[in-house]
């Protein structure tokens, strides 16, 4: 009779043990690391900081609003993760997007480009207002990602295509590609999926 008094309540442990437990997505083998600090600027002129995110779950890019090739299909498919989300009652999360051509990308042209998706600008920070070094070491530093300058005679500025992760924390947790890639298709279900577990239960430990 004890034996099993012990035994029910060691699955009653369990139990209990298995719900506090954290089930946050496990971080990508090249990532875990917290973004470094940065300030910047918003499409509204206002000063924003790595500190703002922190508390809210992130999707992060790198997009410019002269970009000719993947950007468009990449704002896309961005406003129609930010939709879905919208759609599910989904709260704490944002989305940043990092201009990769700071010196045409003012303040109001990022504006002006996202007006276009009609997406909560309360929920979509863009953001310019440093020099294209910055912006270079940045995203090769904390997103493994390249930022490289127009090849001579163009306007278009070379730079990845992923979405990225980002927990409470400010920890990069996750890569997804931005757009269709070959036979797969923009991973949008994945992304929201994955943005509503790290809300659900909290930054990655």
């Amino acid at each position: 009779m004890k034996k099993g008094m012990i035994f029910s309540l060691f699955i009653v442990l369990a139990m209990i043990v298995s719900g506090c437990s954290n089930n946050a997505i496990e971080p990508d083998s090249q990532f875990g690391n917290k973004m470094q600090p940065f300030k910047v600027t918003d499409q509204n002129g206002k000063p924003f900081a790595q500190k703002d995110m922190k508390g809210k779950v992130y999707i992060a890019d790198f997009i410019f609003t002269k970009c000719e090739t993947v950007c468009p299909p990449m704002t896309y498919n961005m406003s129609s993760v930010i939709d879905e989300l919208e759609k599910d009652g989904v709260k704490d999360y944002g989305v940043i997007s990092f201009s990769v051509d700071p010196e045409n990308d003012t303040p109001q042209k990022l504006k002006d480009y996202v007006k276009q998706y009609n997406a909560p600008q309360d929920k979509w920070t863009l953001v310019t207002n440093y020099d294209f070094k910055f912006i270079k070491q940045y995203a090769e530093d904390n997103f493994k990602s390249i930022v490289a300058p127009p090849p001579k005679g163009s306007t278009q500025v070379t730079h990845g295509t992923s979405f990225y992760l980002i927990d409470q924390n400010g920890k990069i947790i996750k890569t997804y590609s931005g757009q269709d890639a070959g036979d797969k298709k923009f991973p949008k279900s994945e992304i929201v999926s994955d943005v509503k577990t790290l809300v659900e239960d909290g930054p990655v430990k």
